[in-house]
């Protein structure tokens, strides 16, 4: 279906679940994938409905995974009904107000307070069934390092890899993954930042985008949050936060680091490995998705691989190639 007949069943569908016409729809925010979300409103009350093209954003992990996050105890989306096969869903409405509107110098520490605790009963679902998320294993972690040379190196900057590059790159590579596996292995919601998480009165945050969770490094989800690509931070602030969140998660039984140190080692090698899949995600969203607005996102994920890769001296020949990149074509 185009998008257009994609819209009018979304319609039909909502009007049938709802057993009335009597409702306003209008976008709800707008997305990274192909999926697309509307808001639904009707005499006072709210929903989200969903369009995700089967072919392109399959239905049924989203429902899964909501499912499990909902029975730990996390606020995000109910799914009051859907169709798998046609990918259209009716969902609760957690609010309009992601965390990116309202993180500033006053807000931080609560809203990343609520978060960070969110983020630890997230993690603790790892107890009951570990096996439930596919594994963030090396294919996939290396996979998505490869996105930087494909995308944002060849694709957007128009930069020729010499053969000396692609063996600091693969040398690089081997050693984000090997850091990442050798990290205690959690659930990982693999997109917790800014916005994805949204401002509620009570039980904040709600948590949304949740479909690709997989369990993998205890480091991957604080560094969306920490360093995040639409909001940046101090590097003090950073770390007294990275350090709260290991003894946090020290004390919830989720790690036996007790080095801070090491943590905060895993917690930038890690950065590094998603700020590399990031810079090629923004690329290809604007060379082969026509979505240009991302763009604006790169100086800062770029500047966190600059800043990480300057932080231990095994990194500096990374830290050296990054640095002579230019900032554009």
């Amino acid at each position: 279906m185009t998008d257009d007949k994609r819209l009018a069943a979304l319609i039909q569908f909502t009007r049938r679940i709802l057993g009335t016409s009597g409702f306003t729809i209008a976008p709800a925010s707008s997305d990274a994938s192909f999926r697309r979300y509307f808001r639904i409103t009707s005499g006072g009350e709210s929903w989200v409905a969903m369009d995700a093209p089967p072919n392109k954003e399959p239905l049924a992990p989203f429902v899964r995974v909501a499912q499990r996050f909902g029975a730990l105890g996390l606020h995000v989306p109910k799914v009051l009904a859907c169709d798998l096969d046609t990918g259209l869903a009716l969902l609760t409405d957690l609010g309009h107000t992601p965390y990116l509107d309202k993180l500033d110098d006053a807000t931080a520490d609560r809203l990343y307070g609520d978060a960070l605790g969110a983020l630890v009963v997230l993690q603790g679902g790892t107890f009951s069934d570990p096996d439930f998320l596919p594994p963030y294993d090396e294919v996939l972690l290396r996979r998505e390092m490869e996105l930087f040379p494909e995308w944002y190196l060849r694709g957007y900057l128009g930069h020729t890899i010499t053969g000396g590059e692609r063996r600091l790159l693969d040398q690089a590579f081997d050693d984000l993954s090997a850091n990442a596996l050798h990290q205690p292995q959690v659930w990982v919601h693999r997109d917790y930042h800014s916005r994805n998480l949204l401002v509620n009165t009570l039980h904040n945050p709600g948590i949304l985008d949740f479909q690709d969770a997989v369990r993998g490094p205890i480091t991957y989800d604080l560094v969306s949050l920490l360093k995040d690509c639409y909001v940046a931070w101090p590097r003090e602030r950073v770390v007294d936060w990275v350090k709260g969140y290991c003894q946090l998660a020290r004390e919830s039984g989720l790690h036996q680091c007790d080095d801070e140190a090491v943590f905060l080692e895993w917690f930038d090698r890690m950065g590094i490995q998603r700020h590399l899949k990031v810079a090629g995600i923004f690329a290809r969203l604007h060379l082969r998705d026509g979505k240009p607005g991302y763009l604006g996102d790169l100086p800062l994920t770029m500047h966190y691989l600059r800043e990480a890769t300057a932080l231990y001296p095994d990194l500096c020949d990374l830290h050296t190639f990054l640095r002579a990149l230019p900032e554009s074509p």
